[in-house]
């Protein structure tokens, strides 16, 4: 079989490409064909640990993580062949067909285009040969005029798999007819050619308003206006940045707030999700020491460079605000990088991440490693204490993503200063008041059993949000144009 390619574009960044691309997964899915999802190349610090090559685990953006999952496929490196994880604001760590390459890092980003090339339509030729529909997500714009001579993920794609395109925009910014026909217009005629339809996002209000905008648009373009969405604020599925606000919040009176540290660097956000709809938790971005105020957890989340974000914290005031509430006996978490800046000191003898010292509120020291560890994980919390008992014996699944080895301390040891092991392998700590937990397992609050044990709660599943979306999308979009995408001009 060779599959048929239908691909999502956005104007802008943030636009909905990743959830559009979602839902059309499950909706094609639920037709009963097989599907799979595909981004030649994406840029984040959410990653998950999937199936690689040769046996090996593998990285990729968790957007086509979920895309797999929403298509019913096992998610796999060739969806995202070419990862990008900024480590500051000019450098990424590059992540090709799950592994990550010092040469491709090192690398030109002109350069390093036509290097990847061969890998990416090779990844997207075997999906296409498995398949019925492969949903292709784009990257920012397709219109990036300075950017279209080394375009890997956007048009060039497009006419590689000759691919029937939908272009959506964020209404909710203002000017999006002016960006719809903006980027049609700076596309090639034989570009231009292969957008079938144009998508609305975010609309508030009376779309009859609308009139005649989408006319017109398509006077001057020859392309239809194929659906227009409302605004959705809590659809389920995980922000491809991770950014949550208060709009977000499940209802009900507020019973636990949870701060989550939000520096520079972070990684793995999506992993809160489920948090987000905990009825009576809040959840709120800390960047100053006033926003941990009343909060009953602290949570130093992932980072993608453990020691500058450390260093920020400390800049902030951070680091004062985190001992001050772990003194008091308020509940702190620390996840893979925040575990890391929990203990007495970080020592990089390879140049991966850098020397610091740490918040010397676990008794722990890490070493930063060349080797990255990249696995799933399942395991179970031996005895916990203090506000994390209720982990006591509870298995759990996640998946690890890290440079760091992290162990006792031996000349704290030596004087009596131990940490609590919680996981086996060096995966979790408690100190000895037990109020402060660190642990290298990410994914801890998408498993049912610890969100079950530490709040009495469950979150909607995977599939009933994947569901939600594919309904959201049948209601809201022009009558036979999804099937219509998918079948032989």
């Amino acid at each position: 079989m060779t599959a048929v390619c239908v691909m999502v574009l956005g104007t802008t960044s943030g636009a909905g490409k990743s959830w559009l691309t979602t839902a059309l997964c499950r909706h094609y899915a639920r037709q009963g064909l097989q599907v799979a999802p595909f981004k030649a190349q994406n840029m984040s610090n959410n990653a998950r640990v999937v199936a690689g090559v040769d046996g090996a685990y593998g990285e990729i953006g968790s957007a086509q993580y979920f895309q797999a999952l929403a298509a019913s496929a096992q998610p796999e490196v060739r969806m995202n062949p070419l990862l990008l994880k900024p480590e500051a604001d000019t450098h990424s760590q590059v992540v090709l067909m799950g592994q990550v390459s010092e040469e491709l890092s090192t690398m030109p980003w002109r350069g390093r285009s036509e290097k990847v090339w061969p890998a990416i339509t090779a990844a997207l030729d075997a999906l296409r040969a498995e398949n019925d529909v492969v949903v292709i997500e784009g990257a920012g714009s397709p219109a990036e005029i300075n950017l279209h001579a080394s375009d890997i993920v956007n048009m060039r794609i497009a006419r590689h798999a000759q691919a029937r395109c939908l272009l959506v925009t964020d209404i909710d910014r203002g000017g999006a007819f002016a960006h719809l026909y903006g980027t049609w217009a700076l596309l090639p005629a034989d570009e231009q050619a292969l957008i079938r339809g144009f998508v609305l996002n975010k609309f508030r209000g009376d779309a009859t308003l609308l009139a005649p905008g989408p006319q017109m648009l398509q006077d001057l373009t020859g392309v239809p206006t194929v659906a227009t969405l409302p605004m959705w604020w809590q659809h389920g599925l995980p922000e491809e940045d991770g950014v949550f606000d208060d709009r977000t919040l499940a209802s009900g009176a507020v019973q636990t707030t949870i701060a989550v540290i939000a520096w520079p660097r972070i990684s793995n956000l999506d992993e809160f999700q489920p948090l987000k709809n905990v009825p009576g938790l809040r959840l709120v971005w800390a960047r100053m020491p006033a926003d941990c105020v009343g909060a009953d957890w602290i949570v130093l989340p992932g980072s993608k460079s453990t020691v500058a974000d450390l260093a920020w914290l400390r800049a902030q005031g951070l680091d004062r605000a985190v001992a001050e509430h772990a003194a008091l006996g308020g509940a702190v978490l620390g996840i893979c990088g925040g575990l890391q800046m929990l203990g007495e000191a970080l020592i990089d003898t390879h140049g991966i991440d850098g020397n610091a010292p740490g918040l010397g509120l676990l008794p722990l020291v890490t070493a930063f490693e060349p080797q990255k560890t990249v696995r799933h994980t399942q395991t179970l919390f031996t005895e916990c204490a203090g506000p994390w008992s209720a982990l006591s014996g509870v298995s759990v699944s996640g998946y690890e993503i890290h440079h760091g080895q992290t162990a006792q301390h031996p000349a704290m040891a030596a004087k009596g200063d131990v940490a609590r092991a919680v996981l086996p392998d060096g995966l979790g700590w408690q100190n000895t008041a037990g109020n402060v937990l660190g642990v290298y397992l990410h994914g801890l609050f998408e498993d049912p059993a610890v969100l079950h044990a530490l709040f009495g709660a469950s979150a909607p599943t995977l599939e009933s949000v994947f569901d939600g979306l594919a309904d959201f999308l049948q209601t809201h979009v022009e009558p036979g144009v999804l099937d219509a995408l998918i079948q032989p001009d």
